[in-house]
């Protein structure tokens, strides 16, 4: 029996060029300013890839292998849980596509072939939308958002 699938499309639009769109996705001493993590790898297809937290313990939290690597226009990653990384039904592909829009990067990361209802589902489903927010805040004006924030629950006055 295999597995029901699911994916996820965000698009946005940033104003930068596509190579530094891509710089950003792909080089660790940015991505970490924007991401808290750093993206790490030689980004040769067949290539093992990091996703190394920015903390003291420097923990490898993501993995996975290089698809396709055409700068500063395609990336292809596999992408699982560090602690998954010996089970090949675990992995999904995410796709970041750039495209040069007027004065603009269309971006749009597709990630695709998650298992239905797993925690990392849910985990992307909330997680790309920050973290694309902040690769987008911290190009256009130098400063990232926290990625980490959580939602600040305020009673309305009545």
């Amino acid at each position: 029996m295999t597995k029901e699938t699911i994916s996820f499309v965000y698009v946005t639009y940033i104003r930068a060029t596509p190579e530094k769109v891509f710089e950003a996705i792909t080089q660790p001493e940015i991505a970490r300013r924007y991401w808290g993590h750093e993206n790490v790898s030689d980004w040769n297809p067949g290539s093992r890839w990091e996703h190394i937290r920015t903390n003291d313990e420097r923990s490898v939290e993501l993995v996975g292998e290089v698809v396709e690597h055409t700068p500063p226009r395609r990336l292809v990653i596999t992408w699982a849980n560090a602690s998954d990384a010996d089970t090949p039904a675990k992995y999904s592909r995410v796709t970041f596509s750039l495209v040069p829009f007027d004065g603009m990067v269309q971006l749009t990361v597709s990630h695709d072939e998650l298992e239905a209802g797993s925690g990392m589902a849910a985990g992307i489903s909330k997680g790309w939308p920050i973290v694309l927010s902040s690769l987008k805040s911290f190009l256009e004006t130098g400063e990232a958002i926290d990625v980490f924030a959580k939602p600040r629950h305020t009673e309305l006055a009545a």
